[in-house]
């Protein structure tokens, strides 16, 4: 047998799996979620070694919504791992609804060996290319010495400036080729984003407009919420009596139940207000553009926000300030202390505002069963609806939803998220994932994934047998007897009465059927008293309810 020479036996050698996941770890990297396979098995073994958590999934596009989810939950991007091809192509949507949501999160694709390209290899895709559309930086490192400086700039890059979606791509022989570790560029963590606040003279005229508003009217956006600028905007509200009004995920930045809160007159305080202070969030869809006739035409908003290709997009502002949500509040509320100022609590505007809300409280009083440190993950159009107006948030940053894409099929992988990171940081602390019948569906194997890692989480189907709607079983029939189900089931349509909480009984965990309140009460109680087992009650509601009079007993305090 030949020896080693001296200068062999010196040799550290190191795989390209073990280099990236090292990497992942001195940029603080946490957790990663994927699917695996050639050739990316090993980087997810690697991972592990080096301290990252790795949860398997059923499908690249809920392991790409959970790694978003971590990054939003965070503020650290968490990773989607996943095969060439197919299996990057599966994982766009995720990266997508990352860019739309403005979520970090690192996507790793493996891809064909290198000197393949070009010849028909296994699953060869232009993956750096395709990527580009859907991320903020799209590379693939030029070899083992470079890997480490390509994945502090893409973690750099998903949480600077603009939160999203950054590529890095793997070719398969890189995965597995050797180099001594001494050649290896070690790359340190990178820095805290920049916080940047707006200039002095902008947020004195903000402060100037404030005061002069008769109607005012603080929105508070998800970008809010990742600001960690919670804190700050209690004591403004505080100080200053302003009304406020929480876009779907900014809920909880301050509690549903604070005094100031205006969410259950909506409508009106969108269309009536004259001075809107909008702090990040943006005037899309979710807030009708912030055009007439939802908002008032003659109507001033400051607008925060730290991207400045954001400021001005569908109405000009009356005042722009650039800058950190956290920080910029941070600024106004010094204003507002130096020259104090508070909106009297005895105007007419608030005597509107009230009045809706008491006519809204008497069409749904409603108390929740739900603790109140619980995340909610919800899905569905119906039930995205339903949630935003009867379930109480109290924290921020613990509502979970389709988000600025309007995604469908985020609901698992978005819990799956918040329980791993609530499982290590608040062990006790419980998800609740309200799903619609067609929302799950699109990624209920996942179940199979919180079976398997044994996460708490209770799901609850809100089943009325469609998308939107549906029929019920005695029409179903009918129609069967009309002709073939594809030429005369209405495209809306599912099985009426699916059973899917055997879904969630097949691999180990809790389902329940339930028709009635008491029913679903019993299940409620019995899912949230057992912290180790998940959880699916299938709620069967009427198909043919409409949205807004749909009546959901159990969270009725006649029922608690």
């Amino acid at each position: 047998m030949a020896k080693e020479t001296p200068g062999e036996m010196k040799m550290d050698i190191i795989t390209g799996a073990q280099i990236i996941s090292e990497a992942l770890r001195a940029q603080n990297v946490r957790y990663m979620f994927g699917v695996v396979g050639v050739p990316v098995i090993e980087v997810a073994m690697a991972a592990q070694a080096a301290g990252i958590k790795y949860v398997g999934m059923r499908n690249e596009q809920a392991a790409c919504y959970a790694a978003s989810a971590v990054g939003y939950l965070t503020g650290r991007p968490g990773v989607c791992l996943v095969v060439s091809g197919p299996g990057l192509i599966h994982a766009l949507g995720g990266m997508a609804n990352a860019n739309m949501n403005c979520w970090p999160v690192i996507v790793i694709g493996g891809s064909s060996d290198q000197n393949q390209e070009i010849m028909g290899a296994f699953q060869e895709f232009p993956q750096v290319e395709a990527c580009r559309l859907y991320s903020k930086f799209s590379a693939r490192p030029s070899s083992l010495e470079a890997i480490p400086s390509v994945i502090e700039k893409a973690v750099r890059s998903s949480i600077y400036g603009r939160p999203g979606a950054c590529y890095i791509d793997i070719p398969g022989d890189m995965v597995n080729g050797k180099v001594d570790r001494s050649k290896v560029r070690e790359v340190s963590c990178c820095l805290p984003p920049p916080v940047t606040m707006a200039e002095p003279q902008s947020v004195s005229q903000a402060v100037s407009v404030l005061k002069q508003s008769k109607r005012p009217l603080l929105i508070i956006g998800k970008g809010a919420a990742y600001s960690r600028a919670e804190t700050n905007i209690r004591d403004l509200v505080d100080l200053c009596g302003l009304p406020f009004l929480p876009t779907p995920m900014g809920k909880g930045v301050l509690p549903d139940t604070h005094p100031m809160c205006v969410a259950a007159a909506r409508s009106r305080a969108l269309q009536h207000a004259d001075v809107i202070l909008l702090l990040g969030a943006r005037l899309n869809w979710i807030l009708h553009f912030g055009l007439p006739p939802r908002f008032h035409p003659d109507v001033k908003i400051i607008q925060v926000d730290l991207c400045a290709e954001e400021l001005g997009n569908n109405v000009k502002p009356s005042v722009a300030l650039l800058g950190d949500v956290n920080a910029v509040v941070k600024q106004l509320l010094e204003s507002f202390r130096k020259d104090p100022w508070k909106y009297p609590f005895d105007t007419e505007w608030w005597e509107i505002l009230k009045d809706k809300i008491r006519s809204n409280e008497r069409a749904s009083q409603v108390i929740e069963l739900l603790p109140h440190n619980c995340i909610i993950v919800s899905e569905g159009a119906n039930t995205m609806d339903i949630g935003r107006t009867i379930l109480n948030n109290y924290l921020p940053r613990h509502r979970l939803d389709a988000g600025t894409f309007g995604t469908m099929g985020v609901g698992l992988g978005f819990a799956i998220a918040a329980a791993a990171v609530a499982k290590e940081q608040i062990p006790q602390q419980r998800v609740i994932c309200v799903e619609g019948d067609s929302a799950f569906g699109f990624s209920g194997m996942e179940v199979e994934t919180i079976c398997r890692y044994s996460l708490p989480i209770i799901i609850i189907v809100v089943n009325n047998n469609g998308i939107y709607s549906g029929l019920d079983e005695d029409t179903w029939k009918e129609l069967g007897k009309m002709g073939e189900l594809p030429n005369v089931a209405p495209p809306v349509s599912l099985l009426p009465n699916a059973h899917y909480e055997q879904v969630m009984s097949a691999f180990g965990g809790s389902g329940y059927f339930v028709r009635t309140p008491e029913e679903l009460q019993a299940a409620l109680q019995e899912s949230l008293a057992d912290c180790e087992k998940p959880a699916l009650i299938n709620v069967m509601i009427d198909p043919y309810s409409d949205r807004k009079h749909q009546d959901f007993p159990w969270l009725t305090r006649s029922n608690l």
